[in-house]
């Protein structure tokens, strides 16, 4: 693949004079106190120095050298980079105003338009913002309503996990299935059958398009989008918006259709409540069908990719760390026994609290955040920073801070025990982000870990295939938009 690298390459190298003609920076170089940063070429940026794949690991580094405040340029985009953790409170928590915009990024305003929630922007996303999280709320986020819907969910798994005998297995279809099921039940109001044909494609197709923010035709949409029709990923990901679209459209038509306002059973009827209110005034408002497609499917990925991919991610440290695994049994079986865990357990399970919070800062599921944007401009820790300016607050610089964390690159629960073995909180822990643009779902995910997890754990033990030891498991992500582990199967055995 690396020929087609040269060959994108040498095509921006001679479109890009026609840019440069027409988009100069939107930094005043005269400005004082800029942030520091590497040297730029021209039309490139400071592009050719990345590491495509992993871009975090080189702004690692560049802050090594610049400090934790730094500029990069790619393409004729200027951003400014934050690292560690205290740099990255300070903007996103000591002062989440200022930096509360979300950073236009082509990728993400082809796909959704500046509707919804997640990349979105001014007014429309503090709308979105506030209705998702009542609506989520009415519909039992972070109360017993969906405790129990995870808690059924969770004994479906079981047993279509245990339908495998302890057989080799991939449990990456299934456990999406069973993660995307809770939100999929509070949006529609339904579950499907982890075999459901239309459930499926709808995993695949969001599922595909996160695959596709890794691709390099991507990142040279994101600097230079007049190259649009050259490039293969983005096409991909129009007719696979294309298709989700026309499902959400059945599915607005079909609740429209059924609406009872007296009797409200899922989060779409809950926004066609306010899309019918809205129709009775003069006035233009947000609940109309392009929100309801962004909201829905910023909600839908959201609530499925990254919890399902941290309890992947938490399956194969148990197999590489049998004696973390064991531990953890045997703690659930001293304070849950046989019953099904509840979410109250987790008050008395300090090592299995610990465990999950060190998979999640291990696991680094986002690590280089979505891309915030400065309100206005504003002098930040000596340097100023323009209105508008594209902000990369690295949170796999504050997950791995060493400055904060005993052991940053390993595996270690004790980051989250005292001497005494109780669970502690990190501050540097931020794996959801922080401030206004923090994830909406927070305490849904939480909930789903841990009830996930403890299940699962109660139930089976998890080892490596046969002819596989632990020492061969890889645990090298493989990064994109969201970091993932690489493809692995894994027995479950029942204990």
């Amino acid at each position: 693949m690396d020929w087609i690298g040269h060959i994108l390459i040498l095509l921006l190298f001679i479109l890009g004079i026609m840019f440069l003609l027409k988009k100069g920076s939107s930094w005043n170089s005269s400005c004082p106190n800029l942030p520091p940063g590497p040297r730029t070429v021209p039309i490139f940026g400071n592009l050719l120095m990345m590491d495509l794949k992993r871009p975090h690991k080189t702004m690692i580094e560049l802050s090594k050298e610049y400090g934790p405040i730094f500029r990069l340029k790619m393409g004729f985009e200027e951003m400014v980079v934050l690292t560690g953790y205290e740099t990255v409170k300070e903007a996103l928590v000591n002062q989440a105003d200022a930096f509360a915009e979300r950073a236009s990024v082509p990728f993400f305003e082809d796909f959704t338009k500046g509707f919804g929630i997640i990349f979105s922007h001014g007014e429309n996303w503090k709308v979105m913002r506030r209705f998702a999280l009542s609506t989520l709320r009415d519909y039992g986020m972070g109360k017993r309503t969906i405790e129990d819907k995870i808690t059924e969910e969770c004994s479906v798994l079981m047993k279509t996990i245990e339908t495998y005998a302890g057989k080799p297995i991939d449990i990456t279809t299934i456990m999406g299935a069973a993660v995307s099921n809770i939100i999929v039940s509070i949006l529609f109001g339904k579950r499907y059958d982890y075999e459901d044909a239309t459930f499926l494609r709808l995993l695949k197709l969001f599922s595909e398009n996160i695959q596709l923010s890794r691709t390099l035709d991507i990142l040279i949409f994101n600097m230079f989008p007049k190259l649009a029709l050259l490039l293969g990923s983005r096409k991909k990901r129009l007719n696979n918006r294309k298709e989700l679209h026309t499902f959400l459209q059945d599915a607005f038509i079909e609740h429209l259709n059924d609406l009872d306002e007296n009797d409200q059973r899922s989060f779409i009827d809950s926004f066609l409540v306010r899309h019918r209110e809205e129709k009775k005034r003069t006035t233009e408002g947000y609940f109309h069908f392009e929100n309801f497609r962004s909201v829905v499917s910023n909600l839908f990925a959201a609530g499925t990719e990254t919890t399902s991919n941290t309890l992947r991610w938490a399956i194969l440290l148990m197999m590489k760390f049998p004696e973390i695994q064991k531990k953890v049994q045997e703690e659930i079986a001293k304070e849950i026994g046989i019953r099904q865990p509840r979410t109250e357990d987790r008050l008395k399970m300090p090592y299995t609290d610990a465990v999950i919070h060190e998979v999640q800062r291990f696991a680094d599921i986002v690590p280089s955040n979505l891309p915030h944007a400065t309100t206005m401009d504003i002098t930040f820790k000596g340097f100023f920073i323009p209105k508008g300016t594209h902000i990369i607050p690295l949170l796999t610089s504050v997950l791995r801070d060493e400055s904060q964390w005993e052991k940053p690159h390993e595996f270690y629960p004790e980051h989250f025990l005292d001497s005494e073995g109780k669970f502690v909180k990190r501050d540097a822990f931020m794996p959801f982000s922080a401030g206004r643009r923090a994830c909406a779902g927070e305490k849904l995910a939480k909930m789903e870990l841990f009830l996930f997890f403890t299940s699962l754990l109660q139930k089976f033990t998890f080892q490596p295939p046969p002819g596989t030891s632990k020492d061969d498991l890889d645990l090298t992500p493989v990064v994109g938009l969201t970091s993932i582990p690489k493809p692995y199967k894994t027995c479950a055995v029942l204990r």
